[in-house]
């Protein structure tokens, strides 16, 4: 089975929170590939020890208020039989000054994760030339300002052309069929073929390419690709390499908000681990539904399913607690919901409740963890007596790794004639980059993974 549509999620949503959480599918776990050997005394965790938190933001764009263009469109496609919200009463911009106000209060704690950027928004007009409504010197400002203030901090994925109908690549124009089968949420992917998915990803891709933004990743929109989840995935690895180079691309498709399923990323299709191009994908998978403001203000969130008031339960705190990666969930529409910054004050409070419950939290990039988790899958580890050699096809900063049955004394790690001595923490808690701690079954060591050969001495 796959894992509920995002779209699907969201119309459930409301219907479900009398009965509680909605209860999500399993994923569909894609061909993993090739996997290298691993010495059993060698185990790979957390990045200094700590689970990774992102947020998640979708249906954001460049000023354009998203849904409020998209409302109409998903309308027609189903012949207004639904979507009939009052989508005359939203307001045409989230303005640039919202977005700043955003990115200080994030920046102020640490948090970091995913800014869509829709590069033909609802058809409104291509970022990179034009947005009917606003003049060419707003669009400029607004695309600079995520290059200077965003894109540090928050990975940019494109989430496909349009959000709403779809593009033919050779024309640049929407298809004049409006039914659902020529909507990017709904059926168009059914039955497509990588190379097809591919050059629509990569349709994207460039556009944002030409307004000088870097993705190492895309977004789907609801539910596209949702019945042909291979060719989605080796689609997303071969547009994001093809346009970007990227190393390791990756892509956010998959939802598990509730329930023991792993939320952990997937690291798929692998090859060429033993030669200079080695090449992957990384599923990301977000934890909670989207409980802030949702894709259409249509309820005014609860931060109570992220985190309680007594800091005791909710989402978050069970993938926490559980060591995977927890990655929170909302649409940029519903966090500055109209104007009242409604999902804005939910995530907000979220936030401030975990510091209070753990402290510092671990906040990274999409692209941060899918690294991590493509080295920490794809890192080979052997060992001779006290020494683990281990054969890494990317770097990887804060590798975190548990040697146990390891001797009394310091560890080193060494590439080539280059050898460094970690120094020593007393707490586990305290682990970064050079250092190690010991308790009495295991020895923990942190430091930045070079690409192929290197080990770790005791």
């Amino acid at each position: 089975m796959s894992v509920l549509g995002r779209r699907s999620f969201l119309q459930g949503l409301t219907a479900s929170a009398a009965g509680g959480l909605l209860a999500d599918r399993c994923v569909v776990g894609q061909e993993k590939g090739e996997r290298p050997a691993r010495d059993k005394s060698a185990r790979v965790i957390n990045p200094r020890g700590r689970p990774p938190l992102s947020f998640i933001i979708d249906d954001s764009t460049c000023l354009v208020n998203l849904n409020r263009f998209a409302i109409p469109q998903f309308a027609a496609a189903w012949n207004n039989r639904r979507y009939l919200h009052d989508w005359r009463s939203m307001p045409l911009e989230i303005p640039d000054d919202f977005v700043r106000k955003f990115a200080d209060w994030c920046e102020d704690h640490s948090v970091r994760g995913k800014y869509s950027i829709v590069p033909f928004p609802a058809c409104v007009g291509r970022l990179d030339r034009e947005l009917p409504g606003w003049t060419r010197r707003e669009l400029e400002n607004s695309l600079k300002f995520v290059r200077d203030r965003m894109a540090p901090n928050w990975d940019i994925h494109p989430e496909m052309v349009t959000h709403t109908r779809v593009i033919d690549t050779k024309t640049g124009h929407p298809y004049p069929t409006r039914a659902p089968e020529f909507m990017e949420n709904w059926r168009w992917t059914d039955g497509k073929s990588v190379d097809e998915l591919a050059n629509y990803l990569g349709y994207a891709l460039r556009i944002l390419r030409n307004c000088d933004l870097h993705c190492d990743g895309i977004t789907t929109p609801g539910g596209f690709g949702n019945r042909v989840l291979p060719e989605l995935a080796q689609a997303s690895l071969e547009s994001v390499r093809d346009v970007y180079k990227s190393e390791i691309p990756h892509y956010f498709r998959h939802v598990i908000s509730s329930g023991d399923a792993s939320v952990e990323p997937r690291v798929e299709y692998v090859s060429g681990l033993d030669t200079d191009d080695p090449r992957c994908v990384v599923s990301i998978i977000a934890c909670t539904g989207d409980w802030t403001g949702g894709w259409d203000c249509s309820n005014r969130g609860n931060v109570d399913l992220f985190i309680t008031p007594d800091l005791k339960s909710g989402r978050m705190t069970e993938v926490i607690d559980r060591g995977e990666p927890a990655l929170m969930l909302c649409h940029w529409t519903g966090i500055y919901f109209n104007g009242e910054e409604v999902g804005l004050r939910v995530f907000q409070e979220a936030v401030e409740r975990m510091e209070r419950r753990y402290g510092q939290l671990n906040w990274m990039k999409l692209d941060q963890i899918a690294r991590y988790w493509a080295a920490k899958e794809l890192t080979a580890f052997t060992r001779t007596g006290n020494q683990w050699t281990l054969q890494a096809p990317y770097a990887c900063p804060d590798f975190t790794v548990e040697l146990s049955a390891a001797p009394a004394g310091a560890p080193r790690v060494s590439q080539g004639a280059t050898v460094k001595r970690l120094q020593e923490t007393k707490r586990r808690a305290d682990l970064r980059s050079g250092t190690f701690h010991r308790d009495d079954e295991k020895l923990t060591v942190c430091f930045p993974l070079p690409r192929g050969k290197s080990a770790i001495s005791v």
